[in-house]
């Protein structure tokens, strides 16, 4: 791998937005759901565009007390419904280069076929030429690529996994990863190798077109540098949508 693409969650109300965007090379700005609103969407958008990054929107339920992080029961008329809302909003403020579901909805997509296909299917609505982030293996990205969307595997760079490849849940210990030299070792492994260590000891086969980090972390402007200066380091260029299949 010669090239990476490194995301970020951000217009979602975090401290460091600023700090981060020139660190990363794709912005995931949240629709005034889970998070944010028309102010802080364009302020996002115009520091994406100052230092050169793609712009995606960042969908999730509209759950701001649990930050969107819980999995509501929609059907999947109502998701398709939400996704499109919300992907529209931030699309009439610039041009989009991705949609990635946030949190709850992320979570429910990569394990719930019908949730996933309603996700693809209000993504296709709006552009099929937008490219959809799913957690790598999953089911959201079975569905993006059925409904004929180019689609991004996601991996993480701050969070543990199980090893079915699904991402421990932060309710569990050890979801998190607090460690600048445990991230690295995670990310570099994953892209080196194509493999990634599991909370319990597996190594678990992943695909990375994506790297994500969660902008509301409290240590996430170190962890974008430290991740950074590795990665070209190891003669990996940070660039927007390296491979997306």
């Amino acid at each position: 791998m010669t090239s990476l693409d490194l995301n970020c969650d951000l217009g979602e109300g975090g401290a460091h937005d600023a700090e981060l965007m020139p660190l990363i090379s794709s912005a995931n700005i949240a629709c005034g759901a889970h998070a944010g609103d028309a102010q802080t969407m364009q302020a996002a958008v115009a520091l994406a565009q100052r230092h050169g990054v793609a712009i995606g929107a960042h969908p999730g339920f509209a759950d701001r007390e649990y930050f969107g992080r819980r999995e509501l029961e929609l059907p999947p008329s109502g998701i398709e419904r939400l996704v499109g809302e919300q992907v529209n909003a931030l699309r009439a403020l610039a041009p989009l280069r991705h949609v990635k579901p946030h949190g709850g909805l992320y979570n429910r997509a990569a394990c719930d076929r019908a949730c996933a296909e309603a996700v693809a299917r209000a993504v296709r609505a709006v552009d099929p030429a937008l490219v959809l982030y799913a957690l790598a293996g999953s089911e959201l990205v079975r569905a993006g690529r059925a409904a004929g969307l180019r689609v991004a595997e996601e991996v993480f760079a701050d969070r543990t996994y199980r090893a079915d490849g699904s991402l421990t849940p932060r309710s569990e210990p050890g979801a998190l990863i607090e460690s600048e030299d445990a991230m690295v070792v995670q990310v570099l492994q994953v892209v080196r190798e194509g493999i990634v260590r599991s909370i319990d000891g597996v190594d678990v086969k992943i695909v990375a077109d994506t790297v994500c980090l969660h902008g509301d972390g409290s240590q996430v402007v170190a962890f974008a540098r430290r991740l950074r200066t590795a990665l070209e380091s190891a003669g990996i260029e940070i660039a927007a949508m390296a491979a997306a299949r």
